[in-house]
């Protein structure tokens, strides 16, 4: 189901990536924000959401890293280049990520920053929306964020524009180590 999730999510411009480890999947998002200039000023640092990924690996290399935040805020989100967030589940047939984002931090962390890094577990991939929706339960799920490629529109005169209402860039990172609720 990879493969096919990857065909789609690329089809829609996400950027995806696959990590056995833990380590390695750490080890590519220090080099892609270090390529991409993260830095300690507005619109280059980075805004990282707490997650379990987090409580899995070393976080010194991480807290090195001029420009890497872990306190999420609306001002920072607003003012960030990187947001990063872990995802539960990701369809197969659509390329779309979902996760129950009842918590604020994931939502912004998500939606606000120019690029939105999504780590999610191998083990999280579901053939489609029916497979997702018999896991949900609405009672322990106040709100399911779902995100299909970076934000675009094509509602003024018809022209398509990337980033208005959301990432201009969504870069998907795989990790058969994380595991999940499967």
């Amino acid at each position: 189901m990879y493969q096919q999730f990857k065909v789609k999510a690329e089809g829609v411009s996400a950027e995806v990536y696959r990590f056995i480890t833990n380590d390695a999947a750490l080890g590519f998002i220090i080099q892609f924000l270090q390529k991409e200039g993260v830095a300690d000023e507005p619109q280059k640092f980075a805004l990282w959401a707490d997650c379990p990924f987090l409580e899995m690996v070393d976080r010194q290399p991480l807290e090195k890293i001029d420009g890497v935040k872990f306190n999420v805020t609306r001002e920072l989100s607003v003012a960030s280049r990187f947001g990063i967030s872990q995802m539960e589940w990701a369809l197969a047939d659509t390329g779309s990520l979902a996760q129950k984002s009842t918590g604020i931090a994931q939502r912004l962390v998500s939606s606000l920053p120019i690029i939105h890094i999504a780590l999610v577990p191998t083990s999280g991939i579901l053939p489609d929306m029916p497979s997702l929706l018999a896991k949900v339960n609405p009672k322990e799920c106040a709100y399911l964020a779902m995100i299909t490629g970076p934000s675009r529109t094509a509602d003024i005169e018809r022209v398509l524009t990337i980033g208005v209402h959301g990432p201009e860039r969504l870069v998907i990172v795989f990790v058969d180590e994380l595991g999940g609720d499967n």
